[in-house]
């Protein structure tokens, strides 16, 4: 009797692995498409009050280290603001459910009010999570400068940086 609890345990907790990506998928789709539609509310829930952003350095309005709840609701500002949409390719997770390190590929894109594309990137986000809240996350693109040419075209448009905290 002992084996088959044994067994047992052992494929719930595999099954719980594995079920546990296409869980957060949903959720975070569910938060993208509100961030996509310009409500940011959703997903600023998911950061912990002392969160920290680590974004791409350079010349742009998104630069740097953004720090807090206030400053990621900054930065989704921006993001909403420049009209950016994304969408959520993958997710992947590591770690104990109250340590968890979470890795996303997220892609995303700009149009102009015209209808032309001044935008589209890859990135892959590293976040670290504590007690199902994101502590710190990491975002890489796949091509920077692209970032760069959106603030100077959202700058032509009139589209003002939202300033930080």
């Amino acid at each position: 009797m002992k084996l088959i609890n044994l067994l047992v345990g052992a494929a719930l907790a595999l099954a719980a692995c594995a079920l546990l990506p296409r869980i957060l998928l949903l959720r975070f789709s569910r938060d993208v498409a509100k961030l996509n539609a310009g409500d940011h509310g959703a997903l600023l829930d998911a950061y912990a009050d002392d969160f920290v952003l680590h974004f791409n350095e350079g010349p742009h309005r998104w630069s740097g280290d953004w720090v807090g709840k206030a400053g990621m609701d900054r930065f989704l500002q921006n993001f909403t603001a420049a009209g950016i949409q994304g969408e959520i390719r993958q997710i992947a997770t590591s770690g104990p459910l109250w340590a968890m390190t979470i890795w996303v590929r997220f892609d995303d894109h700009a149009d102009a009010p015209d209808g032309t594309r001044i935008y589209e990137n890859s990135t892959s986000l590293v976040l670290r999570t504590r007690w199902g809240k994101v502590i710190e996350q990491h975002d890489f693109y796949t091509d920077t400068e692209r970032i760069v040419a959106l603030d100077r075209k959202l700058a032509e448009l009139g589209v003002e940086p939202i300033p930080r905290p």
